[in-house]
């Protein structure tokens, strides 16, 4: 069965596709290569034994994903990731992220609802339920007003959706809300790697323990939290990558409850900034040079999720622990920086 997988040299993307592939999946990539490169391809298939179909493709240009699905009519599932994806990015450059986040949404979705089997999972996010009231958060959450037009494009992706679901019932989806993905594979053929420099707190890490980056900032230190930092519900990308693996499962063999339907992926435990450098340093022996620096603003005091629904409907839980994500994440970093 063939499943396209957009923005499938990214991050998640990649991992995601190793482990579509293990399931016996025919996979087809799309990325525009603005944040990822194109030797992640061959990381893919050291490990799998099997190259996948890569098409170099911008999704904001409709033309073109409409040429593109005429050429790929077999395909029996979608797994949306191409987005932007850097929080403080995004305060900077909203009409960038709602561009590129929105339209591509929207010209996958027309052109999805024209195949025989509408099957689509959605790449959403946490960021959702903003600064949500209580912990864990549930998926019957509230939505609140975004704290950042990211998190902005993944609430109006997902409303986007549910319209289509309610006027094309033939159309099936899944949106994925994960939490915080960290680490790499362990084969270390692949993993994180942000062109410039990095938005997110563990490549950060790495780059700072491998000497690219002078020093660590840690970003507001007076947050109401036991040590003061952030607290978020950081999973192992591999756990993740399975998740959406057994979502599109889901949607294939029929067992879906409606057409559409909403998962916390996380797993279950909130662990602060500080915590994250500690399992950093507890797994390489290496002191971290960090300093706190102001608050950035688009963030939230505290998110991790309550998972029971995942566990109980999906049959998923995460397997792997956050020292196993920094290990991973270091091996990798070590990998490409050839240290």
């Amino acid at each position: 069965m063939k499943v396209l997988v957009t923005g499938g040299l990214g991050f998640i993307g990649s991992h995601t596709v190793v482990e579509l592939q293990n399931e016996g999946f025919d996979v087809v990539i799309i990325d525009d290569l603005s944040n990822s490169s194109i030797e992640v391809l061959d990381g893919i298939s050291s490990i799998t034994g099997f190259k996948p179909v890569f098409e170099k493709l911008d999704l904001k240009e409709k033309s073109s994903v409409v040429s593109f699905f005429e050429k790929h009519k077999d395909i029996v599932g979608v797994i949306h990731f191409a987005a932007s994806k850097a929080v403080g990015e995004s305060v900077k450059e909203p009409l960038k992220y709602y561009e590129n986040n929105l339209n591509t949404l929207i010209y996958m979705l027309k052109s999805v609802l024209d195949l025989e089997c509408s099957n689509f999972i959605f790449s959403s996010s946490c960021t959702v339920y903003g600064q949500a009231d209580s912990m864990p958060i549930l998926e019957k959450a509230p939505v609140k007003a975004a704290e950042s037009p990211y998190g902005n494009t993944k609430q109006i992706g997902e409303e986007i959706i549910t319209d289509t679901c309610k006027v094309a019932p033939n159309f099936n989806a899944i949106a994925l809300r994960y939490f915080n993905p960290i680490g790499a594979h362990h084969s270390s053929e692949i993993g994180e790697l942000p062109i410039g420099v990095p938005q997110n707190l563990v490549p950060y890490i790495t780059q700072t323990a491998a000497g690219l980056r002078a020093q660590l900032s840690v970003f507001g230190n007076d947050y109401p939290t036991e040590d003061g930092t952030c607290i978020r519900d950081y999973i192992h990308v591999v756990d993740l990558a399975k998740a959406h693996v057994i979502a599109l499962q889901r949607l294939l063999e029929k067992k879906n409850d409606s057409n559409y339907e909403v998962f916390n992926i996380g797993t279950g435990k909130g662990s602060s900034v500080l915590e994250v450098i500690e399992s950093f340093e507890r797994v390489s022996g290496i002191k971290l040079n960090y300093a706190y620096t102001a608050r950035r603003e688009g963030d939230i005091v505290s998110a991790y999720a309550d998972i029971s629904k995942s566990n109980k409907v999906l049959g998923w839980e995460s397997q792997l622990t956050l020292d196993d994500a920094m290990r991973t994440a270091w091996c990798w970093e070590k990998t490409i920086r050839k240290l």
